[in-house]
């Protein structure tokens, strides 16, 4: 028996686990098969009356629970952009968790939304492409920044950094220019790679006039990219120093319906054993 689990992050809000749930349930429908929303960490603390009354599941539990009514094969498709600690560290240390207590199980997990070794996929660049196109106004060249929430590791920003290169073309000389930032970082020169943070990037000569279109690399509003989040805040404040600027925010790409063909792909990769990002098989053969 199989289960299927859409994974993010987690968040407090409940916005993202409707967006979760939402894009788990399209899924569903175009695999003909359930496909169950968890999140690594944080959505279980949200008030179930916020999230229509179902109570939103972590991944190690939802898990337990699928193995202890049978389930022998978990398929861990992650709604992420790039390989993250979150994906390479916690994930396989929770599922050897879970595979001490039931070692008939066996993990799959599928490759994240951009793959760095797989074809060159434009699928991604393509939604970010809409979505700026969607917000363009007559008669003005904007300057573009792609933003993510920036991160310890040098290939989850050399995704976003690829998704830049890739937009830019796409763009082409219907805007000023493309370029990548984070909203923070942490603090050091080993993690510069993250540079040019959104608010410098704002305070940059080429930036802090005219219109901005801001092309969010975020997959779920939250406490960053929802509605009155950090995002919003470091845009109010730029537009503040710089009277002239005026900043455009784009939809979040994880709610572009094409989303749903990107994970689907990775999915059928992961079912098929074509391309997968771990593999944990099983330590018992279920038949014993």
């Amino acid at each position: 028996m199989r289960a299927i689990f859409l994974v993010d992050n987690g968040s407090l809000r409940p916005q993202a686990t409707h967006n979760l749930r939402r894009v788990a349930f399209a899924l569903s429908q175009q695999l003909g098969e359930t496909v169950q929303a968890a999140s690594l960490l944080h959505s279980n603390k949200i008030s179930p009356d916020e999230v229509d009354g179902i109570p939103a599941m972590t991944l190690g539990p939802a898990a337990e629970l699928s193995a202890e009514n049978g389930t022998t094969e978990i398929i861990v498709l992650p709604f992420f952009f790039g390989p993250s600690k979150a994906l390479t560290g916690y994930l396989p240390e929770r599922m050897a968790a879970l595979q001490a207590r039931f070692p008939q199980v066996s993990v799959r997990v599928a490759q994240p939304l951009v793959d760095e070794r797989g074809n060159n996929d434009l699928r991604l660049a393509k939604l970010l492409a809409d979505n700026v196109r969607d917000k363009y106004q007559a008669g003005t060249t904007p300057h573009v920044a792609l933003v993510d929430h920036g991160s310890p590791i040098p290939d989850v920003t050399a995704v976003r950094n690829r998704l830049a290169g890739q937009l830019s073309v796409m763009l082409g000389d219907d805007v000023a220019c493309v370029a990548a930032a984070s909203m923070e970082r942490r603090e050091g020169d080993e993690y510069r790679f993250n540079e040019p943070l959104l608010a410098h990037l704002l305070d940059t000569p080429e930036f802090q006039t005219g219109p901005v279109i801001l092309a969010m690399l975020f997959l779920s509003p939250g406490r960053h990219a929802g509605e009155g989040g950090d995002i919003a805040e470091i845009c109010a404040a730029a537009e503040q120093r710089h009277p002239g600027l005026s900043v455009i925010t784009t939809a979040l790409v994880g709610e572009h319906p094409g989303i749903i063909e990107i994970l689907h792909a990775r999915l059928r990769q992961a079912l098929d054993g074509e391309r997968f990002l771990l593999e944990l098989p099983a330590t018992l053969d279920s038949a014993h």
